[in-house]
């Protein structure tokens, strides 16, 4: 058996690119559903948002739920490789 990712290396790809960490170890489910919503964030913020708020404030919602994104691939990659190192 192959040990899972290095749950670091899952942040990087995660932060370069919403719901692929997740992808990346094998919940491509949960990360596609991530890419989605945070693709859905940025336009509905964008088309809502006033228009003299700054580039992040148009794009808030999308941000928001990449930075979800995030903390959630480097806790299940995290939690992966340590059910990995235990031996379950």
């Amino acid at each position: 058996m192959r040990a899972p990712p290095d749950p670091r290396h899952v942040l990087l790809v995660a932060a370069l690119l919403p719901g692929m960490g997740h992808v990346w170890i094998g919940r491509t489910t949960r990360g596609l559903g991530f890419a989605l919503f945070a693709l859905l964030g940025f336009w509905l913020t964008a088309k809502f948002a006033a228009p003299e708020a700054s580039f992040v404030g148009r794009h808030a919602g999308g941000f928001f739920v990449w930075a979800l994104s995030l903390t959630d691939a480097y806790r299940g990659a995290r939690l992966d490789r340590a059910r990995f190192e235990r031996g379950v």
